[in-house]
């Protein structure tokens, strides 16, 4: 599956536990009708993908659902769900980067009008 949309926010990688398990969160707004605002998590190794991109960023995120069963101690039962992500890409154009210098109007091109057929051309071809 995937989400497709503008990076609202990217969290810090967080660290939970004895163990090292890191977790990192970013929220995609989608353009459609009604944007909605989706939290994705990415989790150990994964959040590392996350340190290329800013917020307003166009992206695709490939993402899982997760889903969990939790009894509680009083013996009820819950489910929660998550959404992971495992890939992120940009969808912005890398051509439309400010490295690039701008393009002249197309009135700059014009032919020029001091030229003479009868001029010498030593061009080989």
């Amino acid at each position: 599956m995937e989400v497709q949309g503008r990076i609202k926010m990217i969290d810090e990688t967080k660290t939970y536990g004895n163990n090292g398990f890191r977790k990192r969160e970013l929220v995609v707004t989608t353009e459609e009708q009604y944007p909605q605002h989706i939290l994705v998590e990415f989790v150990q190794d994964k959040c590392d993908l996350l340190n290329n991109y800013n917020v307003g960023q166009m992206v695709k995120v490939s993402i899982n659902l997760r889903g969990r069963e939790w009894v509680n101690p009083q013996g009820e039962t819950k489910y929660f769900n998550s959404i992971q992500g495992w890939r992120i890409e940009n969808l912005e154009s890398e051509a439309s980067s400010d490295n690039m210098p701008p393009v002249p109007p197309m009135e700059a091109f014009e032919p020029a009008d001091d030229l003479n057929e009868e001029d010498h051309d030593d061009l080989p071809f």
